[in-house]
């Protein structure tokens, strides 16, 4: 498991203690599949951004869908975008 694997599964486990992450596909709509609301998912945003070091934009939210998009968008250095 990579770092950043392992960075996003911490991150759910503790937004969703109850959940069963060794269930969960990597293609698995996070929020649907780990029941989170909104706050839940607020919170998952957060601790993602703060344990990374990356700005994590509502605009970015969608690149948190599933487990795999998470990693690929954490994965990814924002300092190699092109500036917006």
């Amino acid at each position: 498991m990579t770092a950043t694997e392992e960075l996003a599964r911490t991150a759910l486990h503790e937004v969703a203690p109850d959940a069963d992450l060794d269930t969960l596909r990597s293609d698995d709509d996070l929020r649907e599949t780990l029941h989170l609301d909104s706050l839940d998912f607020l919170q998952l945003v957060e601790l993602l951004s703060e344990r990374s070091g990356q700005r994590i934009e509502e605009e970015d939210y969608p690149h948190l869908a599933t487990f795999a998009r998470t990693v690929t968008f954490l994965g990814t250095s924002r300092a190699e975008e092109p500036p917006g």
